[in-house]
């Protein structure tokens, strides 16, 4: 008789850290610092899989020594669990319940174990994440410099744009450099910006953080940025489609590169043309775009050879069956967006990469 395999959820904080086993029902609760007995009590009961959440970054030493234990490790949104536990009625939460949640959620879901990223991907990503934020705080302090304020604050926000200006400046050349470092990031990068429109920004922020590009087939890829359209139907009741979930990090960049895409990419540039020509939204027509932008670049990773416009061109126009087409009808519903500015079809002088 086999035995029923157990799942073990990890709830971790800045401090301490509780684990539960479910079926059985063990617990432990140590302190954060205290990984060897962590991985130690763990091995010893043999989970099948050890479900743990993301924590800002909390959680990185812990999954590093289990996955180095030999140990199946999941790290899994927190709204997932958060939902999960709503649905089982677990409205109250603590430490000791989240980690009670996490197992359970283990038992029922069983989510899949992801690659583990090394330490290198890890800078890579906390440099993409730090510059973005950066941007952030230079628009907010843009902002307020455009008020009518005292001189005194007035030149406290100059001095602190300039500075911000500095380290949005050297985050740009850490980036150039941790790129240049790597040999295989090298090669992605150069791979993705042979598509006109992308350019470093988007490149890098691919790599950093979407690890599972060239992985997925289009369908899942456009999910995990969160372009895909999703049904919101009941009975006779057809409902919008909208997109929702996914990276919004990822998203946003992708969203300025289809800005540009639009205009000098070819391909992106007559489809964009035909979905307004077809009477779509704006908005509609640009995440259209987006999805067919990432799953163009989730196909380039995949294959490993540069953009081909012909052959991009088409599988674009590759004829469907009316069936299909009728349930792509209204696939792209409307999203209420600003229409484009009448000088955007003026020529420039060359493309704009983001």
């Amino acid at each position: 008789m086999t035995s029923q395999p157990v799942y073990a959820g990890v709830d971790i904080s800045k401090h301490h850290i509780d684990v539960a086993i479910a079926p059985q029902g063990d617990r432990l609760a140590i302190l954060a610092s205290d990984l060897d007995r962590l991985v130690a009590w763990l091995v010893h009961r043999k989970p099948g899989l050890v479900v743990v959440e993301a924590t800002g970054g909390f959680e990185r030493d812990a999954v590093a020594a289990l996955v180095a234990a030999g140990l199946s490790v999941a790290v899994v949104n927190p709204r997932q669990v958060r939902n999960f536990a709503r649905a089982a009625g677990r409205l109250a939460k603590t430490d000791r319940i989240d980690a009670d949640v996490l197992a359970a959620f283990g038992l029922a879901i069983q989510p899949e174990p992801r690659p583990l990223l090394d330490e290198q991907a890890h800078a890579l990503r906390d440099l993409v994440v730090r510059r973005r934020q950066l941007l952030e705080m230079r628009k907010a302090e843009k902002t307020r410099s455009e008020m009518r304020l005292s001189a005194a604050v007035q030149a406290g926000l100059e001095r602190h744009l300039a500075w911000l200006d500095s380290e949005i400046a050297s985050a740009d050349d850490d980036l150039d450099h941790m790129i240049r470092q790597s040999p295989a990031w090298r090669a992605d990068e150069e791979l993705f910006r042979s598509v006109p429109g992308v350019g470093p920004i988007l490149a890098r922020t691919l790599i950093a953080e979407m690890p599972e590009l060239g992985q997925l087939n289009g369908r899942q890829i456009a999910a995990l940025v969160g372009v895909a359209p999703f049904n919101r139907d009941s009975g006779k009741m057809r409902g919008t489609r909208s997109v929702w979930g996914g990276r919004p990090g990822v998203r946003a960049v992708l969203y300025m590169a289809t800005l540009s895409a639009v205009r000098f990419n070819p391909v992106l540039k007559a489809a964009y043309q035909h979905l307004r020509q077809a009477g779509k939204p704006p908005k509609v027509a640009l995440v259209a775009c987006m999805r067919r932008l990432i799953v163009t670049l989730n196909a380039i990773c995949k294959s490993r050879s540069a953009w081909n416009p012909d052959l991009t061109a088409i599988t674009a126009a590759r004829p469907r069956s009316p069936p299909e087409q009728a349930g792509r009808q209204d696939i792209r519903e409307r999203f209420a967006f600003e229409p484009p500015n009448s000088r955007s079809s003026r020529r420039r002088p060359g493309p704009r990469c983001f």
